[in-house]
């Protein structure tokens, strides 16, 4: 995080370093509650018999429209930015928001895979395995520098996912089919895996970016693309003209409840991957990477909560090393900003008595 340009800005005076704080906790807030209830309510849509993956996927990006109120509100209504929307979004911008975009739909339709098949629990911990990648991606990509603190905060929560692959198979539900178990298993691991690629490709590409506002332009962009993804695979598989089946035969809740799980799943989706965005401009890839994965704990709180999902001792350990893993990082990040805080007063102390030197051969002089 105190590597990342955005942060060295910010903290030159301490008003815009508390609005940068301020920020960056409302972007946090924004991924812990998109992140747990996303998760929550998409398995909510396959327990309730539900059961289109591709609706599952459409929906993550299909609340896209909701991202115009970001962008133009503040602009139209609020009057707290000069800068008019799509200002210098370039051709080159758009193109490279499409094409990750067309990615990120992919990564949504392995997530909602694993989803239809695993429960929340064994999902949300499968998913800390992006790390690894991520951090190696990082390193690559970004030239991301490893330290004591991140390298053993990825060692930490590679070890919880293999302890959890070794014992997750008594999780298996009996009606599931031990194919396709490891069929969402691995494409859990496969979402996982694409999207710490996304993490570090959206850093490189947000240095070229020099608002928020351009980041929340890209997102929709991205999910657009996402989006028209998605529904070529509805349109392909008639997922359109079945909603309505499903939502008046198949799903056990009822139509109202159907339509309404939908709508709920399109805004929670919408303030995680804002939050996610928002975390990557304002500090890095790698910890966006590290902050989702902490709230691993949280999904897998949620999942054991609100659907009973078993909670062994496999995937206690697994959620004590993600959390000790995690803690790890917080601690070594707060040691580094500590010491660049040292570095610079006394940096400013070496200043002042410089200054004051130069004055004594003038004194002299005189």
């Amino acid at each position: 995080m105190m590597n990342d340009p955005s942060y060295q800005e910010h903290k030159r005076s301490p008003s815009s370093k508390k609005r940068y704080m301020i920020l960056l906790l409302i972007t946090y807030f924004s991924l812990f509650v998109g992140s747990v209830s996303s998760t929550l309510v998409s398995k909510f849509y396959f327990i309730h018999k539900g059961s289109s993956i591709w609706v599952s996927t459409w929906v993550q990006s299909a609340g896209f429209p909701l991202l115009l109120l970001l962008i133009y509100l503040p602009h139209h209504l609020f009057k707290c930015t000069g800068r008019r929307p799509f200002t210098r979004f370039t051709p080159k911008l758009l193109l490279l928001s499409v094409s990750i975009g067309l990615m990120l739909g992919l990564n949504n339709f392995l997530f909602s895979w694993g989803t239809s098949c695993l429960p929340v629990s064994t999902v949300s911990l499968l998913l800390s395995s992006q790390l690894a990648f991520n951090l190696i991606l990082s390193v690559i990509i970004v030239k991301q520098k490893i330290t004591f603190s991140n390298f053993n905060c990825v060692i930490l929560l590679t070890l919880a996912s293999v302890l959890l692959a070794l014992s997750s198979n008594h999780d298996r539900p009996k009606e599931l089919s031990r194919a396709k178990y490891f069929t969402g298993f691995f494409s859990t691991i496969a979402a996982g895996l694409l999207f710490a690629l996304y993490l570090p490709v959206m850093e490189m590409i947000y240095k070229k970016v020099y608002c928020y506002g351009m980041v929340i332009e890209m997102q929709l962009a991205m999910e657009m693309a996402a989006t028209a993804l998605a529904t070529v695979g509805m349109a392909a598989e008639h997922g359109f003209s079945e909603m309505k089946k499903e939502s008046e035969t198949v799903f056990d809740l009822g139509p109202k409840a159907y339509w309404l799980t939908l709508a709920f799943n399109m805004v929670t989706w919408q303030f995680a991957f804002m939050g996610t965005a928002g975390l990557v401009f304002l500090t890095t890839s790698l910890t966006g990477g590290i902050c989702m994965t902490a709230l691993m704990a949280a999904n897998v709180l949620g999942g054991v909560l609100a659907y009973g999902d078993k909670f062994g001792g496999g995937k206690v350990v697994s959620t004590l090393l993600c959390l000790w893993g995690f803690c790890s990082y917080v601690y070594g990040m707060y040691v580094k900003i500590k010491e660049e805080e040292e570095e610079e007063e006394e940096e400013e102390k070496n200043d002042d008595n410089g200054g004051s030197i130069e004055l004594l051969p003038e004194q002299q002089m005189v």
